[in-house]
Parts: structure tokens; C-alpha cells; sequence
């Protein structure tokens, strides 16, 4: 791996390389696994000083994907408000450095109108000559802090806790 200051600049997501995805318990039995298709994001990182780098992300809501078209129907309308919020945006406020690879990084969630902070965990998985650069990670929200339901039925029926995993391959930007 190469060291984290041959690392500093600009990069934007490799959408083709990146993975966005999520995982909820449905009926307490069986757990409902998804991805977004359509996302856009930047970085910087900064490898002598990890603490200010920062990330931006934003996800079109349009391209959730369950393997169901009457569950991504829903999940865009009645849990997503897809019409009204088109996207997801997370914006980063802090980041810390835990070990050689793992941060901890602090950020602005909205979703739904609604925004709220969350700490994600993130691990460097490798960088390459300085050009590429990859990270895993993921965090578990309660979708009811951010008013993501339905109706009654549908909060007892789906856990609250939805954990959102990535996997994130990045491109420097030349300069």
C-alpha cells in the first residue's frame, strides 16, 4: 500500500468501480439487500493531515434497486419521497484517523429533507501510484430519524436499522 502521503490531492468516484448498498431486516426474518445505481461524488484527501480531508456523495433516490420492481416502487415513492427529494447527500465535517487504514468520518446526512449527523466507518483498502485510491466501509442509521416509512404497518413490519455499506474506488484528478 502506499503511504498515505503519496495519497494528497483531488478525486472523484470511479462510479463504474463503487458500490453503494444497504441491508434491512424485513417481517424479523429475512434481511432485504439493495444497491443505488446512480451516484456522483468527490475528495479530498490530504495524507500528511488526514483530519482535513473530506467527502461529498449524492445519490439519486430514482436508482434503488432490490430485485423487486413493486419493492422499488415503493421504496422510491412512499418510503423515499423520491418526487420531492430527488437525492441523498452526504457531506463530511470531520475526519479522524483511528490506525494506519481505518477513519472515522463524521458527516451531515439528508434524506428526505431531513439532516442529521452520522459517523462512518471507513477503511482504506489501497491506493495505486498515486492515480487510484479504494475504500470500504459502512455505517447502521435509524431510517425513522430521518422519516423514512411508510405507515404504521411498515414500521413493524421493516426494522428501523438499515446498514449502508460501500465499497469506493477513486480517480485523481489531473491537474
Amino acid at each position: 500500500m502506499t503511504d498515505l502521503s503519496g495519497l494528497t490531492g483531488d478525486y472523484v468516484l470511479d462510479t463504474v468501480h463503487t458500490r453503494i448498498g444497504f441491508v434491512a431486516r424485513h417481517t424479523m426474518a429475512t434481511r432485504v439487500r439493495g444497491r443505488f445505481d446512480e451516484f456522483e461524488g468527490e475528495l479530498y484527501l490530504d495524507g500528511d493531515h488526514p483530519s482535513k480531508s473530506g467527502v461529498r456523495l449524492t445519490i439519486r433516490t430514482q436508482s434503488i434497486q432490490t430485485r423487486s420492481a413493486q419493492r422499488d416502487d415503493l421504496l422510491r415513492g412512499k418510503f423515499l419521497g423520491m418526487t420531492d427529494h430527488p437525492v441523498i447527500t452526504f457531506t463530511s465535517t470531520e475526519v479522524e484517523q483511528t490506525d494506519d487504514t481505518n477513519f472515522k468520518v463524521t458527516g451531515d446526512l439528508s434524506v428526505r429533507g431531513v439532516t442529521k449527523p452520522v459517523t462512518v466507518d471507513v477503511q482504506l483498502t489501497g491506493g495505486a501510484n498515486g492515480v487510484r485510491v479504494g475504500f470500504k466501509g459502512g455505517v447502521t442509521i435509524d431510517r425513522n430519524d430521518w422519516g423514512v416509512n411508510w405507515n404504521a404497518v411498515t414500521k413493524v413490519m421493516i426494522s428501523p436499522s438499515v446498514t449502508v455499506e460501500f465499497e469506493v474506488a477513486a480517480i485523481r484528478r489531473r491537474s
